[in-house]
């Protein structure tokens, strides 16, 4: 027996969060039941399970990683017509979603897949898993205010995790700076936020790994699967990252 929203999850539906808001909808039956409570367990194999009348069925698990061009929404589908990442993978019968996000203006590496448990696993706050970025800005900051992004800044919804940051490559004639920074955090905007909060804007920002996976050989607008290693290091990274996170916690209290 299995929540009903991870098995939606696993089927595809859509994120276990999107499912659980599916459910309290109403829009969910199990055995033509309808269920509007979190926490009922069903069982995959021998309970019927719809959702807004049709009947769900597992997929396979789907594992993908996407080379996003800037000007596509990490969104199933955009209210103002603009092109979505589900457009780039029409050759994929499974229904996969984006494993958390990057904005319109932001490219490079973003995963997707239709395993509820997994996207969980890498997206949970505890867990920290490491994203690393090229973020060009205009000028060069000074080594004082990459300090300030390395030891953490003040937003207007709190202090960021410390980063790590270092320059990549510095074009006087451009007057341009590209930097690498590494954050532990997925806050909205966070990169672009962090560079404004030091007096410098962030022109082109381009996710280059996320956990041990680097987006290589990947152009940009295409997507390869997954290897059984690549999945077992992130699911490895994420673990690890939410152990540390414990054992921090713990020193912190004096434990």
């Amino acid at each position: 027996m299995e929540r009903l929203q991870k098995v939606l999850a696993e089927a595809g539906v859509a994120s276990r969060r999107k499912c659980e808001e599916l459910i309290t909808a109403g829009r969910v039956q199990v055995n033509d039941e309808v269920v509007t409570v979190l926490g009922v367990k069903v069982n995959p194999a021998s309970d019927t399970i719809k959702v807004d009348g049709r009947l769900i069925k597992q997929q396979k698990k789907v594992y993908v990683i996407f080379n996003k061009p800037k000007g596509v929404i990490t969104s199933a589908s955009d209210p103002e017509g603009r092109k979505t990442v589900t457009e780039f993978f029409k050759d994929i019968k499974e229904r996969i979603y984006p494993i958390g996000r990057l904005d319109y203006d932001t490219e490079g590496l973003l995963l997707l897949t239709n395993d509820g448990d997994f996207a969980h696993l890498l997206t949970h706050p505890k867990h920290h898993v490491p994203r690393t970025y090229l973020a060009t800005v205009k000028g060069t900051p000074h080594g004082t205010l990459l300090d300030k992004l390395r030891e953490g800044v003040q937003l207007e919804d709190g202090m960021t995790a410390p980063a790590e940051v270092e320059y990549h490559d510095i074009d006087p004639d451009k007057k341009e700076t590209v930097v690498r920074i590494t954050i532990y955090e997925g806050r909205n905007r966070q990169v672009r936020r962090m560079f404004e909060a030091i007096g410098f804007p962030v022109i082109k920002l381009r996710r280059i790994q996320f956990g041990p996976l680097a987006l290589t050989g990947v152009p940009r607008g295409k997507y390869r699967h997954l290897n059984k290693d690549e999945i077992k290091d992130l699911i490895k990274s994420a673990q690890e990252a939410g152990k540390a996170d414990v054992k921090s916690h713990n020193i912190q209290k004096g434990e």
